[in-house]
């Protein structure tokens, strides 16, 4: 069989189907055997020639809801090396948008530490391509109220920390008027981990392949009171179309926790006559946690 070229394998990557692994001697040489892998269909099938396969159809997006089934689909991609005459299989981290096994079950086990760690280095979704850092969350890892908000902004995505600059400096203004600050009893997280393109909304696709992280967060705040800060992090947390202004004053549920929704801070700063009913939206959700105590 003749040795793929460099300039085919360029052509590969190019066509999504990258990298190319050729299975090699334990002197470094090609094998006279190996033959250019786009992809394992599974443990048993023979190796494929990418240059007589054709790429196969687009995969899908994730679902929003997170289906565990649609993340099985396909099988991480492995690289073949070698150590001496021993030959083993290394896992490689699956591109952005590919589907990653098992990825629910792990991040469901996962604490605080190794949660972050994985939200940085999260490739689940396209955004993970621009983005000059993931943003986690912030603030009290015990706390009573969590805010959910939708996702990093520039100045976000520099610091690595949500809800900063202009948006953040009103939000701490907000949380000032009820006798709060973000740290002590409040926590911060976003709907998305990293910021969309020029600060678009997110998509729902990448709510889903960031709900996993938003949900085990809520597992370890296990927080008395879940405040919804803008249409994309009310979707997230109920799951169901949301218009903020018929949201309003309702109380609504995630697994047992109340769920006030509001305006997200950022629109505020854009429709500042509507800062009143935000103030009337905090008070409302101090008297549910009141009640609720």
């Amino acid at each position: 069989m003749r040795r793929p070229s460099s300039r085919r394998d360029a052509i590969i990557r190019e066509m999504g189907l990258g990298p190319v692994w050729r299975l090699r001697s334990a002197g470094g040489e090609a094998d006279d055997q190996s033959t250019a892998v786009a992809e394992m269909p599974s443990p048993a099938a023979p190796p494929v020639d990418a240059a007589a396969n054709p790429p196969s159809a687009p995969m899908r997006s994730a679902p929003a809801g997170g289906d565990a089934a649609w993340h099985r689909e396909r099988a991480p991609r492995t690289e073949i090396a070698h150590s001496g005459s021993a030959t083993r299989a290394e896992p490689v981290r699956p591109a952005a948008g590919m589907p990653d096994p098992g990825r629910l079950e792990r991040i469901a086990a996962l604490e605080w530490d190794a949660l972050e760690a994985d939200i940085r280095n999260c490739r689940a979704c396209v955004l993970c391509e621009q983005r000059k850092q993931a943003v986690p969350g912030v603030g009290d890892r015990e706390a009573d109220w969590m805010l959910v908000g939708e996702g990093p902004g520039r100045e976000e995505d520099q610091r690595g920390e949500p809800f900063v600059g202009q948006a953040g400096r009103l939000l701490d203004n907000m949380l000032a008027a009820l006798a709060l600050q973000r740290g002590a009893n409040v926590y911060i997280a976003n709907a998305v981990k990293c910021r969309p393109p020029h600060n678009r909304t997110p998509e729902a696709a990448e709510i889903g392949s960031c709900l996993p992280y938003l949900e085990r967060q809520i597992e370890l705040v296990k927080p008395r009171l879940l405040l919804a800060l803008g249409r994309p992090a009310a979707q997230a947390l109920l799951n169901t179309e949301i218009s903020i202004s018929r949201a309003r004053g309702r109380i609504f549920d995630y697994k047992g926790i109340p769920v006030v929704v509001s305006y997200h801070p950022a629109y505020l700063l854009r429709n500042p006559q509507d800062k009143g009913k935000a103030w009337a939206d905090l008070c409302f959700a101090r008297k549910v946690m009141q009640q609720g105590g």
